[in-house]
Protein backbone atom coordinates (compact mmCIF):
# COMPACT_ATOMS: atom_id res chain seq x y z
CA UNK A 1 0.00 0.00 0.00
CA UNK A 2 1.21 3.57 -0.78
CA UNK A 3 0.25 6.80 0.50
CA UNK A 4 1.37 10.25 -0.01
CA UNK A 5 0.35 12.71 2.20
CA UNK A 6 0.28 16.52 1.76
CA UNK A 7 0.80 19.33 3.53
CA UNK A 8 1.43 23.28 3.11
CA UNK A 9 -1.95 24.54 1.71
CA UNK A 10 -3.12 27.48 3.31
CA UNK A 11 -5.05 31.11 2.14
CA UNK A 12 -2.45 34.01 1.05
CA UNK A 13 -2.82 37.25 -0.26
CA UNK A 14 -1.96 37.66 -4.31
CA UNK A 15 1.82 37.62 -4.76
CA UNK A 16 2.53 36.21 -1.78
CA UNK A 17 3.91 32.80 -1.45
CA UNK A 18 3.58 28.98 -0.35
CA UNK A 19 5.39 25.70 -0.22
CA UNK A 20 3.14 22.65 -0.42
CA UNK A 21 4.77 19.19 0.32
CA UNK A 22 4.28 15.71 -0.04
CA UNK A 23 5.28 12.48 1.57
CA UNK A 24 5.25 9.32 0.08
CA UNK A 25 5.12 5.91 2.43
CA UNK A 26 4.72 2.43 1.84
CA UNK A 27 5.82 -0.43 -0.23
CA UNK A 28 7.66 2.21 -3.40
CA UNK A 29 10.81 3.55 -2.05
CA UNK A 30 11.43 5.26 -5.93
CA UNK A 31 8.97 6.60 -8.25
CA UNK A 32 9.70 6.76 -11.65
CA UNK A 33 7.58 10.71 -11.27
CA UNK A 34 6.26 12.43 -8.85
CA UNK A 35 4.42 15.88 -8.99
CA UNK A 36 1.35 18.12 -8.62
CA UNK A 37 -1.43 18.64 -10.28
CA UNK A 38 -4.55 21.16 -9.48
CA UNK A 39 -8.18 21.64 -9.85
CA UNK A 40 -10.34 24.66 -9.11
CA UNK A 41 -14.59 24.92 -8.66
CA UNK A 42 -16.03 24.02 -12.03
CA UNK A 43 -12.65 23.26 -14.16
CA UNK A 44 -10.81 20.25 -14.74
CA UNK A 45 -7.30 18.76 -13.32
CA UNK A 46 -4.52 20.38 -14.64
CA UNK A 47 -1.01 19.13 -14.31
CA UNK A 48 1.00 21.80 -12.74
CA UNK A 49 4.81 20.11 -12.57
CA UNK A 50 5.99 16.61 -13.02
CA UNK A 51 9.46 15.98 -11.64
CA UNK A 52 10.62 12.63 -13.27
CA UNK A 53 13.36 10.06 -12.85
CA UNK A 54 16.84 11.84 -13.98
CA UNK A 55 15.73 15.08 -12.96
CA UNK A 56 13.29 16.06 -15.68
CA UNK A 57 10.74 18.96 -14.85
CA UNK A 58 7.74 20.29 -16.59
CA UNK A 59 5.99 23.09 -15.73
CA UNK A 60 2.18 24.25 -16.41
CA UNK A 61 2.69 27.61 -19.05
CA UNK A 62 0.87 29.78 -16.16
CA UNK A 63 3.34 28.91 -13.28
CA UNK A 64 6.48 28.69 -15.64
CA UNK A 65 8.83 31.32 -13.45
CA UNK A 66 6.86 31.27 -10.50
CA UNK A 67 6.43 27.69 -9.30
CA UNK A 68 9.32 25.76 -8.72
CA UNK A 69 9.59 21.66 -7.74
CA UNK A 70 11.51 19.37 -5.99
CA UNK A 71 12.02 16.31 -4.84
CA UNK A 72 14.10 14.13 -2.42
CA UNK A 73 14.71 11.00 -3.53
CA UNK A 74 15.78 9.56 0.03
CA UNK A 75 12.94 10.76 1.80
CA UNK A 76 10.73 9.93 -1.13
CA UNK A 77 9.19 13.47 -1.16
CA UNK A 78 8.11 15.81 -3.84
CA UNK A 79 7.72 20.07 -2.57
CA UNK A 80 6.21 22.93 -4.95
CA UNK A 81 6.75 26.39 -4.16
CA UNK A 82 4.81 28.76 -5.27
CA UNK A 83 5.58 32.39 -5.35
CA UNK A 84 3.66 35.40 -6.89
CA UNK A 85 0.60 33.39 -6.25
CA UNK A 86 -2.40 34.69 -8.14
CA UNK A 87 -5.79 34.43 -7.43
CA UNK A 88 -6.30 31.77 -10.54
CA UNK A 89 -3.74 29.96 -8.82
CA UNK A 90 -6.64 29.34 -6.02
CA UNK A 91 -7.77 25.37 -5.80
CA UNK A 92 -6.74 22.08 -4.54
CA UNK A 93 -3.89 20.84 -5.34
CA UNK A 94 -3.23 16.77 -5.58
CA UNK A 95 0.15 15.28 -4.99
CA UNK A 96 0.64 12.21 -6.84
CA UNK A 97 3.60 9.52 -7.62
CA UNK A 98 3.86 6.86 -10.46
CA UNK A 99 5.74 3.73 -10.55
CA UNK A 100 3.35 1.41 -13.21
CA UNK A 101 0.17 3.48 -11.83
CA UNK A 102 -0.60 6.54 -10.23
CA UNK A 103 -1.15 7.25 -6.12
CA UNK A 104 -2.87 10.10 -5.31
CA UNK A 105 -3.03 12.59 -2.19
CA UNK A 106 -6.10 13.48 -0.62
CA UNK A 107 -5.40 17.24 -1.77
CA UNK A 108 -5.00 20.47 0.16
CA UNK A 109 -6.38 23.09 -0.59
CA UNK A 110 -4.73 27.04 -1.76
CA UNK A 111 -6.81 30.48 -1.59
CA UNK A 112 -5.34 33.16 -2.94
CA UNK A 113 -7.04 36.66 -1.61
CA UNK A 114 -6.99 39.61 -4.17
Amino acid sequence: QVQLVESGGGLVQAGGSLRLSCAASGKISSFHVMGWYRQAPGKQRELVASHSAGSATNYLDSVKGRFSISRDYAKNTVALQMNSLKPEDAAVYYCYASLMRTYWGQGTQVTVSS
